[in-house]
């Protein structure tokens, strides 16, 4: 094994200086040889079947060990690591200080650990109210014209026709500030439900009565809440076109209405959507109730010194978690930075408490499952990945991906975090 030196050093770094006698690289050098003799052309022998010293006397001894560094570097770090049961996070810093044929190897390794939890917070002081989540009528009512517009028929209006609060016109709009067009505010086909709220105030009013073909300019204040500051407030000119008249012809909301969904009557439809109703808040409360109870843990805590590597890797995860929820609903994540007038850079500071909150409530999660000995037995491990697989079945490529170390260390740790935020709410919501 090789002679390991260990300093702790400032903001949670660890440094690891490794000697590695030239009798311990041997056999990683011959490999290194094998390897060689494999992609070289050597005079006099089949590839992979010259010998160690055939090779070196061909590349050289210290070509072998340039070749060798790499596999001596990891398997000497992982087996330090792991004797010494260092936590890290992220990949070493590896300096070589010495490499020489017939002589010790010396390179060292700085590496991050993993932060500890110093003082866990008395959960079984601490308290989160339970919530009792309810549905009224006006939200069933809400819910089933939700569903009323979807089954709504569009019957196409003709040219005499104006325009009436009950309908649906398709408008070309182009919008201008201080005679300058707004960027993104020029649209050749935009969709105006009348019967429904639109973002900005007034503008339905200018386009009633109005009949397809007829134009008409007009200004509107934007609402001081405005996602763009540029435009938030600001009275902005709007020259917008009727290019088509619809009239929208809602079903009535009655029995027959129920039945073509498949229910008995309304009384029906009525039950099943203030059940999917609260089914859907009691999960909201469900999860606001973990979010308070975790963060309350984790404010009453103490934890070691957390690394900005730490924090930075989380706050990237951050960042691709919301580029993807953007990306799902259609939009461009360029584009809505632009809409919520930050760059890149200012969205990852403003993220910053909160991954710095997310990295506390995991550490403290880990300290309770610790301090409980919370653990997840092989054959729950075993019924959870084979429950995921099954979903799978078709491809074994994802299969093998499912029953790998890496996945099923990570679900592992899902398994446990589920057990610990159960453990967590019999102690502290009340």
């Amino acid at each position: 094994m090789p002679n390991v030196e260990i300093e702790n050093l400032e903001k949670n770094q660890v440094k690891l200086t490794f000697t590695v006698s030239a009798e311990e690289a041997k056999p990683y050098m011959e490999e290194a040889a094998k390897a060689i003799s494999q992609q070289t052309k050597i005079p006099g022998f089949r590839p992979g079947k010259a010998d160690y010293e055939v090779v070196k006397q061909r590349v050289g001894e210290m070509k072998l060990l340039e070749e060798a560094l790499q596999s001596i570097i990891r398997k000497s770090f992982v087996s330090a690591v792991l004797e010494h049961d260092i936590d890290t996070v992220g990949s070493p810093q590896i300096d070589v200080g010495k490499l020489a044929p017939g002589n010790d190897i010396e390179f060292t390794a700085v590496v991050t650990k993993m932060p500890q939890t110093t003082e866990l917070a008395d959960f079984a002081k601490l308290t989160v109210k339970k919530q009792t989540p309810e549905v009224k009528d006006e939200e069933i009512d809400t819910a089933l014209r939700d569903v009323q517009r979807m089954q709504t028929k569009e019957v196409r209006g003709t040219a005499e026709e104006a325009v009436t609060i009950e309908d649906k016109v398709v408008v070309s709009m182009n919008m201008k500030l201080e005679g300058v067009p707004v960027e993104g505010g020029q649209s050749p086909n935009h969709a105006i439900y009348l019967n429904e709220d639109y973002y900005i105030p007034g503008l339905k009013d200018q386009v009633v009565g109005l009949k397809e073909g007829e134009e008409k300019t007009f200004t509107l204040p934007f609402p001081e809440n405005h996602v763009q500051d540029m435009l938030a407030g600001k009275d902005v000119e709007f020259e917008v076109k009727v290019k088509e008249l619809f009239h929208l012809q809602p079903p009535e909301l009655d029995d027959e209405f129920a039945k073509g969904l498949g229910m008995k009557d309304m009384a029906m439809l009525r039950e099943t959507v203030q059940k999917n109703l609260l089914t859907e808040k009691e999960g909201e409360a469900r999860a606001s109730e973990e979010r308070e109870m975790l963060e309350a843990v984790a404010k009453k805590s103490k934890f070691e010194d957390i690394p900005d590597l730490l924090i930075n890797e989380e706050i990237h995860k951050m960042i691709e978690e919301l580029k993807r929820a953007v990306e799902s609903q259609g939009l461009e994540f360029d584009t809505y930075l632009q809409n919520m007038n930050k760059t890149l850079p200012q969205m990852k500071i403003d993220f910053s408490p909160q991954a710095l909150m997310r990295i506390k409530v995991a550490l403290a999660m880990r300290a309770v499952a610790k301090q409980e000995k919370i653990a997840v037995e092989e054959a729950e491990l075993d019924a959870e990945l084979d429950r995921i697989a099954e979903q799978y079945k078709e491809n074994k490529e994802a299969q093998q991906q499912i029953f790998s170390p890496q996945h099923r260390d990570y679900m592992e740790q899902i398994l446990r975090n589920r057990k610990v935020i159960e453990f967590l709410r019999g102690a502290m919501v009340k």
